[in-house]
């Protein structure tokens, strides 16, 4: 059965727009007969708030979302990604770095072209072709482990962005697939979880339409079949064009649940932003029976404080 999944991440509250692909996802689900996985996304360390995955399910249920598997936690088995990094090393594909994120951006600076949100490896620790590591060495805590990445041109189709060339090295470099504690950095993670979850159906914002490539090679170099089908669909955005964040206001959907808005005021607003009609009051399953792919705005949805105070009025 066609497998999508939802996966908040514990290092923060739900706001609207984490909600809004939330429930484009679910409703995508519920309309194609998918199954549909929760799963928390809790590996990144020391940015987990306590009690944040408690607060994601219980959002994701007040607005009327439901699933069929889980609430399923990446840190309780961590032997996966163990396993993974271990293939990677014996076929050479992953080797050890002890650069700084500060001498990265140091050489990422000093870069003729440097650009972009992202930090480009330059390959200072990228050993000669055909050296091969240690296995001992992924306990080594001065260690961090990168892929091998091709200088290519890697090419998908995005189901709702259309055909994607990117070429990863030109991008990032040799990026991360686990840090110096070794744990999955998230581009490993999200590859080794849909695979093992049989997620064949990945519905995200298209801030991460730049890590795909990096995900489709690691299924190849995992030899782990066909990737996903994708959806990257366009963020939320403040007045200032920036993605959603404090600094546009207390837009998690926990504060408007204090604040005593409906969930059919909040999946109303959602709609709105879908491009099913003037927003009006509406049930996630309602939503789900009406949505359409086809009318989703290509351009960013942004929330103003005309929103804020429509979803805080009380009926």
């Amino acid at each position: 059965m066609p497998t999508t999944r939802l996966a908040p991440s514990p290092t923060g509250a739900l706001h609207l727009g984490n909600a809004r692909t939330f429930l484009v996802n679910w409703a995508l689900a519920r309309q194609n007969g998918w199954r549909v996985v929760l799963r928390i996304d809790d590996l990144d360390g020391p940015r987990i708030k306590a009690g944040a995955d408690r607060m994601a399910v219980d959002d994701l249920a007040w607005l009327g979302l439901d699933w069929d598997e889980g609430p399923r936690y990446q840190s309780h088995d961590k032997s996966p990604y163990r396993a993974a990094l271990e293939r990677l090393l014996a076929e050479g594909e992953i080797y050890p770095c002890r650069c700084t994120r500060s001498q990265i951006l140091a050489a990422s600076l000093s870069a003729p072209h440097a650009e972009g949100h992202d930090l480009r490896y330059p390959g200072t620790c990228r050993p000669q072709p055909g050296v091969r590591h240690d296995p001992a060495l992924l306990d080594d805590p001065q260690l961090a482990w990168r892929l091998v990445t091709p200088d290519k041109t890697i090419a998908f189709n995005d189901h709702y962005a259309g055909e994607q060339t990117h070429n990863p090295q030109e991008v990032v470099g040799d990026f991360l697939v686990a840090t110096k504690t070794c744990l999955p950095c998230y581009q490993l993670a999200v590859v080794v979880d849909d695979h093992g979850e049989g997620v064949d159906r990945v519905v995200r914002g298209d801030d991460l339409l730049a890590s795909t490539p990096r995900q489709v090679l690691l299924y190849d170099r995992l030899a782990l079949g066909a990737p996903p089908e994708y959806w990257h669909l366009p963020l939320v955005v403040g007045p200032d064009g920036r993605r959603l964040a404090k600094r546009h206001g207390d837009t998690r959907i926990d504060a408007y649940r204090q604040r005593g808005a409906s969930p059919e005021r909040v999946v109303g607003l959602l709609a709105e932003w879908c491009g099913l009609g003037p927003r009006e009051p509406m049930t996630a399953g309602e939503f789900a029976e009406r949505f359409d792919l086809g009318k989703l705005p290509r351009a960013q949805s942004v929330f103003t404080d005309t929103d804020d105070a429509w979803l805080a009025a009380v009926e």
